[in-house]
């Protein structure tokens, strides 16, 4: 596994802790997608994206801001023709380059992502993938493989739902045939999609989730190459948010119009980035600390692991594999 260097650590820490602002720009890179997953809200909002001069103007102000990591996801980011140039320019600055896909694209574009630190692939089943993506596996698999032969270390995503709860030990075992490694996470019954979706696909069998988990927990003790910590699936088993949220301390949402949001899942806008993000960041103190107070919580896997290891928790900082 790819590790951060002491300097970045020192860096993170830095800009998080004494600085007091995010270390990892999360970039929804792109409006469209090529796919019309049921359980996903992005795809079904029209909107606008940056081009490309914008976003490299964003890039360099994020790189004086003190931002050490560019995240590049949602919608489906190999979609955008200048992606590889998107990268170049961060990787120019000297950013660790991060890159969340559906992995459709992948067998086309992997001698592409030359500039890439980290590939993240969604794989969210095995017999049930058709049915939650609309998709051929097969293809994100040839993706995967195409990636590992341009040298690429592959992070498999898992959302654990009522399809493919039954599944996981047979995706534990595809990523250890790909040689990649994977997480998982509960799936997130967002507003703004049919009940009837989440009656379908959200987690309802309370007794089976919990088994899988617990086998996941088992697994990963055993040394399978499931990146999320022991903490983090003992709090998914319980589907409890035990932990203090600090996303919005350490990760700097940028919408494709350009929007700054305090999170993923509030959305709430806190300004434009061509306001300045300095600029954005100190005048939206108050509003922050506000939504992060009055929010209930969620068990999105990067937020729980980062904010785990933003309180210094010894058993997430010994196994975090993964910004």
């Amino acid at each position: 596994m790819r590790s951060f260097s002491p300097h970045l650590a020192a860096r993170a820490l830095w800009q998080m802790r004494v600085k007091r602002r995010p270390f990892v720009l999360s970039h929804g890179i792109n409006a469209a997608c090529n796919l019309r997953c049921r359980f996903c809200e992005y795809w079904r909002k029209p909107g606008t994206q940056m081009s490309t001069p914008e976003i490299f103007s964003m890039l360099d102000d994020a790189r004086s801001f003190g931002i050490g990591v560019y995240n590049a996801w949602t919608l489906e980011p190999l979609l955008r023709r200048d992606l590889p140039e998107i990268l170049r320019h961060a990787k120019r600055l000297g950013l660790v380059t991060s890159l969340i896909t559906n992995g459709l694209l992948l067998r086309q574009r992997a001698h592409e992502l030359e500039d890439l630190d980290l590939l993240s692939v969604s794989v969210d089943g095995t017999t049930s993938y058709r049915e939650l993506r609309g998709a051929d596996l097969e293809e994100v698999l040839e993706g995967i493989r195409a990636a590992r032969d341009e040298g690429h270390e592959v992070l498999m995503n898992c959302v654990i739902s009522q399809k493919n709860v039954s599944e996981l030990e047979e995706l534990v075992h595809l990523a250890e045939s790909l040689g990649a490694w994977i997480s998982f996470e509960p799936i997130h019954e967002s507003q703004g999609i049919d009940d009837a979706v989440w009656d379908e696909i959200g987690i309802r069998d309370t007794f089976a989730y919990e088994r899988a988990v617990e086998d996941l927990m088992e697994r990963k003790r055993r040394g399978a190459p499931i990146i999320n910590s022991l903490t983090y699936l003992e709090m998914i088993k319980s589907r409890r948010p035990r932990f203090r949220c600090h996303a919005s301390d350490i990760i700097l949402h940028v919408s494709p119009s350009g929007i700054i949001e305090n999170c993923r899942v509030h959305q709430e806008p806190l300004g434009m980035v061509s306001d300045g993000i300095s600029r954005v960041w100190d005048a939206t103190l108050k509003k922050r600390k506000g939504i992060s107070q009055s929010c209930k919580g969620c068990l999105f896997f990067g937020y729980v692991e980062n904010s785990l290891l933003y309180e210094f928790v010894p058993e997430v900082m010994a196994h975090y594999e993964w910004m």
